[in-house]
C-alpha cells in the first residue's frame, strides 16, 4: 500500500515512537493521522484527530473502530515494560497488566479494526514488536513474554487477514532512545530512523522489518545449533556491543 493519502490510526501517539509514528506518516503524505492515547490532549499537529483510548478497554476500542471507518493502517505501538523478573516479587501482577496492553491491546484492536481495513481495500495492520520478542532478558522477563506472545500474535493476524488482502507486519528493534529506555545506558537507535525504515517497508509491501543491527544479529542466531535464546540471557550485553560495533 501507498502511505500517501492513507488514513492511519496510531495507538500509543502521544510520546516516544508512537509520536514520531504519527510525524513520519504526515511527512511521507498520509491524508489523516488518529493519534490514539490514553491522554491525547497535547497532539496539536495538521491533519491529526486526537482520540482518547485505552488499549486495556475492549467497548473504549469497539467505539474507536465504529468512528473512524476510513482508517487503511492501524499501527500498534502502544505498549508498556514494568522491569519485572519471573521471580520478582510482582511477577504475576507485572505480567498480566503487560499482556493486556502489549498482546491483548493489539489484539483486540486488530479484530474490531479487521472490517474497516477490508471495507478500504485491505490497508495494513502494524505491530510494533521488539527483539526481546526472541530472546529474554532477565530485568524484563515479563516483557519479553508479552513481546513473544505479540510475534505469535503478528504471524498469525498475517494468516487470518491474507484473504481480505491485509498486510500484517512485524517491526523488531533492540533499544530505541525513548522514554522507556532513557535509564539504560546502551547504544539506541533514533526512533525517526526506525519508523522510516517502517514506512519504506509498507510501501515496499514487506511483512517484517529487522530495525537495528541488534535484531538483525539475534533474528540470524536463533537458527543456530545452540540457538542464541538459550545463551542470551547470560550476558545480553556482549550481543549489545557486539552489534553496535
Amino acid at each position: 500500500m501507498h502511505i500517501r493519502d492513507s488514513v492511519a490510526f496510531v495507538t500509543g501517539a502521544n510520546r516516544g515512537l508512537g509520536l514520531v509514528f504519527v510525524q513520519e506518516l504526515l511527512a511521507a503524505g498520509a491524508r489523516k493521522v488518529y493519534a490514539a492515547a490514553r491522554h491525547p490532549e497535547h497532539i496539536a499537529l495538521d491533519r491529526v484527530q486526537p482520540i482518547a483510548l485505552d488499549v486495556t478497554k475492549p467497548d473504549a476500542i469497539l467505539c474507536a473502530a465504529q468512528s473512524c471507518t476510513d482508517v487503511n493502517l492501524l499501527v500498534n505501538n502502544a505498549g508498556i515494560l514494568r522491569g519485572s523478573g519471573l521471580l520478582s516479587p510482582d511477577a504475576i501482577d507485572a505480567a498480566r497488566s503487560e499482556l493486556e496492553t502489549n498482546y491483548f491491546g493489539p489484539l483486540a484492536l486488530s479484530r474490531a479494526f479487521a472490517p474497516v481495513l477490508a471495507a478500504n481495500g485491505g490497508g495494513a495492520i502494524v505491530n510494533v514488536l521488539s527483539v526481546l520478542s526472541w530472546v529474554t532478558l532477565p530485568t524484563a522477563a515479563t516483557y519479553s513474554a508479552s513481546k513473544a506472545a505479540a510475534w505469535s500474535l503478528t504471524n498469525g493476524l498475517r494468516t487470518a487477514l491474507r484473504g481480505q488482502g491485509t498486510r500484517v507486519v512485524g517491526l523488531h528493534a533492540g533499544f530505541i532512545d525513548t522514554d522507556m529506555t532513557r535509564h539504560l545506558n546502551v547504544p539506541k537507535s533514533p526512533p525517526a530512523a526506525i519508523v522510516r525504515q517502517l514506512v519504506l517497508a509498507i510501501e515496499e509491501g514487506l511483512d517484517e522489518v529487522l530495525a537495528d543491527d541488534v535484531s538483525r544479529q539475534v533474528k540470524a542466531g536463533l537458527s543456530n545449533e545452540a540457538g542464541i535464546y538459550l545463551t542470551f540471557g547470560r550476558d545480553p550485553q556482549a550481543v549489545v556491543t557486539n552489534a553496535a560495533g
